[in-house]
């Protein structure tokens, strides 16, 4: 893969050296979404899409595809099979309602220069409650969920100010559309096999008893 890296050195004229080209995949893989609207990601983002077609040959043996989108300027690194890293169901849940407040907000026209969309606690209780069918996760535990959302390029925690009486609220963010769709459908439908097949060993235990 070094070879790429200075294959593709040569061909910017000096003006990327080798290792711009590896800490870019490198951000690209772990992070999986880099947006051009945030600071900490624009540099790698614009290399990306400068050398899109060849960063996606270098990462296809690896399993990863990349796709882009050009108005919301983003680039999100997909796994090219379902298989990916261990997600729980309280994780599944809530980006679960994330997507579906995203949809509904595009289909409002309620979305952001960036293609963010605000969903405020409220919001998210009720969604949840309706959706999911139980309670929101409390406070400390959304926090926590939030993070792991932020990772993945989907959503960010914003603090209230003083004088609001909700601690925060959450920003949806584009790339959700590419990442929560039929591999996160099939991780809830898994995770509800489970939770029947752990309701039916109770209950096999307990008539033995």
């Amino acid at each position: 893969m070094s070879r790429s890296w200075n294959v593709l050195s040569q061909h910017s004229n000096g003006l990327y050296a080798p290792a711009d080209f590896e800490r870019a995949a490198y951000r690209l893989v772990t992070e999986q979404v880099l947006y051009a609207s945030d600071r900490g990601s624009r540099s790698a983002y614009h290399l990306v899409e400068a050398y899109f077609a060849e960063f996606a040959a270098v990462l296809a043996p690896l399993g990863v595809r990349l796709e882009r989108n050009a108005h919301y300027r983003y680039v999100v690194a997909l796994p090219a099979r379902a298989e990916g890293v261990p997600v729980t169901l309280d994780e599944t849940l809530l980006l679960l309602v994330l997507r579906q407040r995203y949809d509904e907000a595009a289909r409002r026209g309620d979305i952001e220069e960036f293609g963010e969309v605000v969903v405020e606690l409220p919001e998210l209780q009720e969604a949840y409650r309706r959706l999911v069918g139980r309670p929101m996760p409390e406070v400390g535990t959304l926090r926590t969920l939030a993070r792991t959302a932020r990772r993945w390029g989907v959503a960010r925690l914003v603090e209230s100010d003083a004088d609001d009486p909700q601690p925060f609220h959450l920003r949806v963010r584009p790339a959700i559309v590419d990442i929560v769709g039929e591999t996160w459908l099939q991780r809830l439908d898994q995770h509800n096999r489970d939770d029947v097949a752990e309701e039916a060993v109770t209950e096999d235990d307990d008539a033995a008893a």
